[in-house]
């Protein structure tokens, strides 16, 4: 059942107790663009507003979960100088925290590609479910960039977060990443939807009131350690990066700019051996 609110980039719907948000943009591998950021931010605010909706699953379109931050939107855009890259990133952080800072629980249904600002998304979510075929990762440094949403030293150990990070890993495969901690459970493919919207239903039979609180209580661990300060810490650290511009940033978005995405890409896997 549709909740009312039409949307370009994304598809929304709500049924027995469960409000599910899908990533559409299926042609561009529902990269996550500013337009998208703030649809779903309203979605995310009308299903915590809506009594009837009791858990929230996420997940995406076509052939894969997000390849992240979109880009091509970047490159079009060109952005330059500390308030318009605050603004952005700023965005891209609030937009990811959503899914942590809900009081109901949230759940990631993800195939295929789940990377970069997409994969932090997932992580932020109370739950994953992962199809066989979906591969994680956080390939930012190997193009100049940094990571918004540094939360993946907090949902694994320092050696395998500093191992994906530092490495630019994006083809961290399903059952590995459940070995780190960080899906919940792995299904065959093509089951990922199916399974998180199962989990989604059976807590939306329980006391909701009951559930937010223990949700709550989760996260008091995570508040008392200071992750929301070191997070947000990070995501300065990861503006000042942005604002000044790394010179394999910078080289990475001329040669898009010049020769189109695909050609910046491979010029990024030409730089760095098979591990």
């Amino acid at each position: 059942m549709s909740i009312g609110t039409t949307y370009q980039l994304i598809r929304v719907e709500k049924q027995d107790g469960v409000g599910h948000l899908q990533l559409h943009r299926p042609e561009r591998l529902n990269a996550l663009s500013k337009d998208m950021l703030l649809e779903i931010g309203s979605a995310m605010a009308t299903f915590v507003q809506d009594d009837d909706v009791r858990a929230i699953v996420l997940s995406g379109a076509g052939r894969g979960f997000s390849s992240g931050f979109d880009l091509k939107d970047q490159m079009q855009r060109n952005p330059k100088g500390p308030k318009v890259w605050r603004e952005i990133l700023d965005l891209d952080f609030d937009t990811t925290m959503l899914f942590w800072r809900c009081p109901k629980p949230t759940i990631a249904a993800v195939h295929g590609p789940c990377v970069a600002g997409a994969f932090e998304m997932a992580l932020a979510c109370d739950i994953t479910v992962a199809s066989t075929d979906a591969v994680f990762g956080e390939p930012e440094l190997r193009f100049g960039a940094g990571i918004v949403t540094m939360l993946l030293p907090w949902l694994a150990s320092p050696k395998h977060a500093k191992r994906i990070i530092f490495s630019g890993q994006d083809n961290v495969d399903a059952q590995l990443a459940m070995e780190m901690g960080l899906v919940s459970e792995v299904v065959e493919a093509g089951q990922h939807l199916e399974k998180a919207l199962r989990i989604a239903r059976n807590i939306a039979r329980m006391d909701p009131d009951l559930v937010q609180q223990t949700k709550k209580a989760i996260h008091k661990t995570y508040d008392i350690q200071g992750m929301e300060a070191a997070l947000s810490a990070a995501l300065d650290i990861d503006h000042s990066i942005e604002s000044h511009g790394s010179p394999d940033k910078v080289k990475f978005m001329d040669i898009a700019r010049a020769d189109g995405l695909q050609a910046a890409l491979a010029w990024r896997a030409k730089r760095f051996e098979a591990e």
